[in-house]
């Protein structure tokens, strides 16, 4: 099954959380927050106002509280509107 966004929005696959901090503390799920970096993986074809800055394969850092969590065939994406999408991790 393939999940196409509509309009401006674009669909992420959140990247893993870190489970060590770079001194080399190991954290537990319960100190572990969730990560704002995704990656993308479907793009839709924009509006009339909107051009779609973002493609296919890209890291992105998006809004903390923004987009719509879903489950589709055991794995879990996030789809958002282009605007809640802050950077472009390069």
């Amino acid at each position: 099954m393939k999940l196409t966004p509509l309009g401006d929005r674009v669909v992420l696959k959140q990247l893993e959380a870190e489970t060590k901090t770079k001194s080399g503390i190991v954290l537990t799920t319960a100190t572990q927050e969730k990560p704002q970096e995704a990656e993308v993986i479907a793009v839709g074809p924009g509006t009339e106002d909107v051009k779609m800055e973002v493609s296919v394969g890209q890291k992105v850092i998006y809004s903390k509280y923004a987009g719509t969590e879903v489950k589709l065939e055991d794995e879990e994406y996030i789809i958002v509107k282009q605007n809640d999408i802050l950077a472009v991790v390069e």
